[in-house]
């Protein structure tokens, strides 16, 4: 990766009669999205510059506004790539096939890889501004709320209990997979934990009982613990669909 030292100079190129280093492998949206994303993977979200980028393209930033008008519309562009990963997740169906219960289990375990694979992208699933108020993160678009509700309502739900589901079935996504990205090095503000070296015995000489569990405390079941809720959530949207049911 190109440090900021190493900007190439459009200009200066021109001027002396050399094409453009975008030249050799054109710019396009995609590929600067994509590279906004390796960046935020790399380092976070806080060294993502228009500059910073436009050095890892090999071009000036100014080249970059072609495409993308600024930096809040590049984080919007990031956020829709992410969530249009699972349209290419063979794990992740458009409709049930098997249930609606395996429907959101894979969907929910597809957010998860999304997560994951991004942890340090992954807090601007949560906010960015969605396309309307009543979307919900992290299924946020409008092709995957259509897909959630439809599925539901096909598969039984009423209007009422599909948007119910919606509420309860993103709460607990965006509650556990940010805590869950949280240890993975992501910046989610309140919810950053402490880094181990700061739980020195000493400091935890007051606490007799947390020194005594640190080390289960400090244990990773972030798979099983997702696993297991997801499972209770699934009962309870199970229990919503049948009481809401027309007798």
């Amino acid at each position: 990766m190109s440090s900021t030292d190493d900007v190439k100079d459009v200009d200066a190129a021109i001027v002396d009669g050399k094409a453009p280093p975008s030249r050799s492998r054109p710019l396009d949206r995609d590929r600067i999205v994509a590279t906004a994303i390796d960046h935020i993977d790399d380092n976070g979200l806080a060294g993502l510059t228009m500059r910073r980028l436009g050095s890892m393209l090999g071009v000036e930033a100014m080249a970059l506004y072609r495409y993308v008008a600024g930096k809040e519309e590049l984080l919007d562009a990031v956020v829709e790539q992410l969530v249009a990963t699972m349209q290419v997740d063979d794990e992740v169906p458009d409709r049930p096939v098997d249930g609606w219960t395996d429907f959101l289990m894979r969907l929910a375990h597809g957010v998860r890889r999304v997560a994951l694979r991004h942890p340090k992208a992954f807090p601007l699933v949560a906010s960015r501004p969605p396309e309307a108020p009543w979307l919900r993160p992290p299924l946020r678009s409008l092709d995957w709320v259509e897909k959630f509700l439809s599925a539901l309502t096909d598969e039984g739900f009423t209007d009422e209990a599909a948007v119910a589901s919606y509420r309860a079935f993103s709460s607990f996504l965006l509650g556990h997979l940010l805590l869950e990205v949280s240890t993975h090095g992501a910046d989610v503000g309140p919810l950053d934990v402490l880094a181990d070296d700061t739980d020195e015995p000493d400091s935890l000489a007051a606490y007799p009982t947390v020194r005594r569990l640190r080390s289960g405390l400090s244990e990773d079941h972030a798979a099983v613990e997702f696993e297991e809720a997801l499972e209770e959530l699934l009962d309870r949207l199970a229990l919503l669909r049948s009481e809401q049911a027309p007798s």
